[in-house]
């Protein structure tokens, strides 16, 4: 029961919203288009404020809904973070998309609303300064994300929920390491740019 909880939570996670959005709204496949992501930011530049709404939103609910389902399964600490991280992998490698997903912000963010929520607070307000002051989302995302473990950790959540806001971050960072490169080379596009060809 306990193992049948934790992949629910990978498939919950797995659920690619982004792409179903996108062949619900006529885009065909969000994959092809773009930065070939299948996240809300690539949604937004590709099919504009509408489809990346509700890919949001989308990837927020199920983050939360694959910890809720693996706290049901058992209750431990351990169990819900380990779900969260499930949820996280699902996002970013997808057994319905041939493993090829979005970059688990989203639906992290829904994950830790569910499994530390305070924690998400300071970081979302991380992510909007940092998105509103360069306009990058990659780099407000990546921030975020390394803000999050620590702030777990200051406010008391257990051990495991720090370890999974750790793996969590490394994770999402590891999914934006072509973001990076052209964060450095000054080739990054900024928020209500064109995303660069797939």
């Amino acid at each position: 029961m306990r193992l049948l909880g934790l992949l629910a939570a990978y498939l919950i996670g797995a659920i690619p919203v982004g792409y179903v959005v996108a062949r619900l709204r006529g885009g065909g496949d969000i994959r092809r288009a773009g930065s070939g992501s299948i996240g809300a930011t690539n949604v937004l530049r590709t099919l504009g404020k509408g489809p990346a709404i509700a890919t949001m939103l989308g990837d927020i609910v199920k983050g939360f809904a694959a910890v809720s389902v693996a706290r049901a399964a058992d209750a431990s600490p351990a169990w819900a973070a380990a779900g969260a991280v499930l949820a996280i992998i699902g996002n970013c490698w997808p057994v319905f998309l041939r493993f090829h997903g979005g970059k688990g912000v989203a639906t992290g963010f829904g994950a830790f609303l569910a499994l530390a929520p305070w924690a998400t607070g300071p970081a979302a307000l991380v992510w909007v300064i940092v998105v509103a002051t360069f306009r990058y989302v990659s780099l407000g995302s990546m921030m975020a994300c390394l803000c999050l473990p620590l702030g777990v950790a200051v406010l008391g959540y257990p051990w495991a929920y720090t370890a999974a806001a750790l793996a969590a971050a490394i994770i999402i960072i590891y999914r934006h390491r072509e973001n990076i490169e052209r964060l450095l080379g000054g080739s990054e596009s900024r928020l209500g740019q064109r995303a660069p060809s797939a």
